[in-house]
């Protein structure tokens, strides 16, 4: 059985790693693809091997609407089809590399890694700050040499904050913080975590971005959908202002939006922003903002890797499963459904087949 969803929409890339004079070679889900702009400026992506002896067409060069593989010449269009090989007038009809859907949303890159007729681009979660003028972030990507589901379980579940990130997200009320629940619900294509910290110092992130003149309401609430994409609203308020009812009034709002896209079994590509609606004329804040979630993150990745070393050591590790792990639980369960009915609809079809 597969290791990963495939029919879903991935984030592949930020829109400006893909220029119009270039191409990104990226693996997803342990498929090498090349990503280039036609003549229009439209996004293609191919897969990165050339169907001849297996050069990857990045190291070619573009086309005009097409890609030239430079070992032997080969040339094919957005379709994946070749529609030039310079040895030879006839074109085997296998002469052609897949194609995948691709599309360009609020500033990020979704390929679909599955059956394409199954695309569907209504299914691409909304990202609405990544594109608002109301909200500033600097984009961010971290590399990860785990598998993504651990990622995914340190997303799911923010009890460690006051243990991994002692100086940064965690200190000011996050003992209390770990010994909180979140409230967990199941949705149809992921988990819903809501989580409070009320009456609490401010956390020291939150000191750096604003200045506060007692205990603040904290929120970190948010959506994890397939196959790995966290949409969170997060923020702090002074005690007392009714954040908890719905008012903002003196509140410091974080959205933020993270996608874990893996590249092999043990490989992940971690997309990130933080975006805020506050100071929006002051660009140090929003490389204060940047630096502090990155410094945060490089924590988490870190603490990450010596748990995939430590899990290496034994594959058979049975973890124990915790109260503070009913939202990792959920997801790695729809995760393993989606997986097993992919399966098992290649399965029917095989057999049909024969």
């Amino acid at each position: 059985m597969s290791a990963f969803i495939h029919n879903a929409w991935y984030v592949a890339a930020w829109d400006h790693e893909i220029t119009g004079d270039g191409m990104l070679a990226r693996t997803i889900l342990n498929v090498p693809v090349v990503f280039w702009r036609d003549g229009n400026g439209t996004l293609q992506a191919l897969e990165d091997r050339c169907c001849h002896r297996g050069a990857p067409l990045s190291a070619g060069r573009k086309e005009g609407d097409a890609i030239r593989c430079l070992y032997h010449g080969l040339k094919f269009d957005c379709s994946g089809a070749c529609i030039e090989i310079p040895s030879q007038k006839n074109i085997p009809a296998k002469a052609r590399v897949r194609a995948f859907p691709v599309v360009e949303r609020q500033h990020w890159v979704w390929i679909w890694m599955g059956d394409a007729a199954l695309a569907d681009e209504r299914d691409i979660p909304a990202t609405p700050c990544l594109d608002h003028p109301d909200w500033n972030y600097i984009p961010g990507y971290v590399h990860y040499d785990t598998d993504y589901l651990l990622i995914a379980d340190n997303l799911l579940d923010f009890s460690h904050f006051a243990y991994v990130h002692p100086t940064t997200l965690g200190e000011g009320g996050a003992d209390e913080y770990s010994r909180s629940l979140p409230k967990v619900e199941r949705l149809p294509n992921g988990v819903r975590i809501t989580r409070w910290l009320i009456d609490q110092p401010p956390a020291p992130f939150y000191r750096k971005i604003k200045q506060w003149d007692g205990n603040v309401d904290r929120w970190n609430n948010y959506d994890f959908v397939l196959p790995g994409v966290l949409l969170m609203d997060a923020g702090s308020a002074p005690t007392g202002t009714g954040a908890p009812q719905g008012s903002r009034a003196g509140a410091a709002e974080l959205r933020s939006y993270q996608a874990l896209t893996p590249e092999t079994e043990g490989s992940t590509h971690y997309f990130f922003s933080q975006p805020h609606n506050f100071a929006k004329g002051n660009p140090a804040l929003t490389e204060a903002v940047h630096q502090g979630i990155l410094t945060a993150f490089e924590e988490d990745r870190r603490t990450i890797h010596a748990q995939q070393r430590s899990l290496a050591a034994d594959p058979a590790f049975p973890m124990l499963l915790l109260g503070m792990d009913a939202a990792l639980v959920q997801f790695r369960r729809l995760v393993d459904e989606h997986i097993a009915a992919e399966s098992a609809g290649a399965a029917e079809t095989v057999a049909g087949v024969a």
